[in-house]
């Protein structure tokens, strides 16, 4: 259920309203438009029927909300959500590309893309400090190290970071070195760190789940928003199928859809999606074409000698032709690449 306020209300008024929906055993979450004020009644509202609301002073439409996902859904909120990191849209007219290696490798390797892809019009750095990663034998991160080497590349070259935490234990240390918050695809749906993240009042980047439907991603999201943070981004890096000659299967489909349902911003992880850098980029341009508010893309000068990915990471030259490209299509629907 979501109130829509009536007009030229004053503080006292809302509170009063906001009070007799936590009376009734709700949380309310207040949404603030240009014109009106929404509050969303979280919980199970049925013990209350629309007349009860709508008799209440101060209410001019009590609205029922019929997706499971609440927050999320554009029932709540009709306008967009923009995501801002240092001054960045994330959701707005732009297309933001975040840029980077799989992992931080060392501090002379981040220093180096980070110059690369700041240099080739890449807006945000990413890069993993903790790597979840399918054997225990394989390079799993340099830990605080590598976001203390993140850290530096930021204050030299003003790109904010995008980093994963992969467990509550690690969500402070993350925390306080990242910009934006990444959540990946095997802990989409470990639902104690979803709700630490939206207690925190930084950005979440919100990867799909290998093998999650549009309605469980969106379940997760509502996760961190029911938990305070509104600013989550959500992030499609293709399925598990049955197709083995990609890494996975990119669903493009799922973009316009969640742009339709969702007010939240859409990017789209071309890299992971693929597994492969021939693919990158033409993915990458259907992905801006179909409506993604962003991409995350796996850049590398030495790809062939990366500790992870290296077989999904672009080249230099490519990222730059990626750049190039996405420019193109970017302004051919009305938008611009940032």
């Amino acid at each position: 259920m979501i109130l829509i306020l009536k007009k030229n209300l004053n503080e006292e008024d809302i509170q009063r309203i906001i009070e007799r929906v936590r009376e009734a055993g709700l949380t309310p979450h207040i949404s603030k438009g240009e014109e009106r004020i929404i509050i969303g009644l979280i919980g199970d509202s049925r013990a209350k029927d629309r007349e009860y609301w709508l008799n209440m002073n101060g209410v001019e439409d009590a609205i029922r909300i019929l997706r499971p996902f609440k927050l999320a859904s554009r029932e709540f909120r009709k306008k967009n959500t923009v995501v801002k990191v240092d001054g960045i849209e994330i959701g707005g007219k732009g297309v933001v590309v975040m840029a980077g290696p799989c992992s931080v490798e060392g501090r002379k390797q981040i220093l180096n893309i980070a110059k690369i892809v700041k240099d080739l019009g890449a807006k945000i750095l990413r890069g993993g400090a903790f790597k979840p990663r399918t054997s225990p034998y394989s390079f799993r991160g340099l830990g605080r190290e590598g976001l203390l080497y993140l850290k530096e590349a930021k204050e030299k070259f003003g790109l904010p970071i995008v980093t994963e935490a992969m467990s509550i234990e690690q969500l402070d240390l993350v925390a306080e070195y990242a910009d934006i918050i990444q959540i990946g695809a095997r802990n989409m749906q470990n639902f104690s760190l979803l709700e630490a993240v939206g207690k925190i009042e930084k950005p979440v980047l919100l990867k799909r789940g290998m093998s999650a439907k549009i309605e469980e991603f969106l379940l997760a999201a509502e996760y961190i928003l029911s938990n305070g943070n509104r600013d989550v981004i959500l992030c499609e890096r293709g399925i598990r199928t049955f197709e083995t000659y990609t890494r996975n299967t990119l669903d493009i489909s799922a973009i316009p859809l969640l742009k339709s349902i969702t007010h939240l911003p859409v990017i789209v992880d071309p890299s992971h999606a693929t597994g492969k850098r021939e693919l990158v980029t033409p993915v990458s341009l259907a992905s801006i074409a179909a409506g993604a508010d962003g991409l995350l893309i796996e850049v590398h000068p030495e790809p062939e000698k990366a500790l992870s990915d290296g077989l999904q990471s672009l080249y230099p030259h490519q990222f730059k032709e990626l750049m190039r490209k996405g420019k193109v299509i970017s302004e051919a629907i009305g938008r611009s690449i940032l």
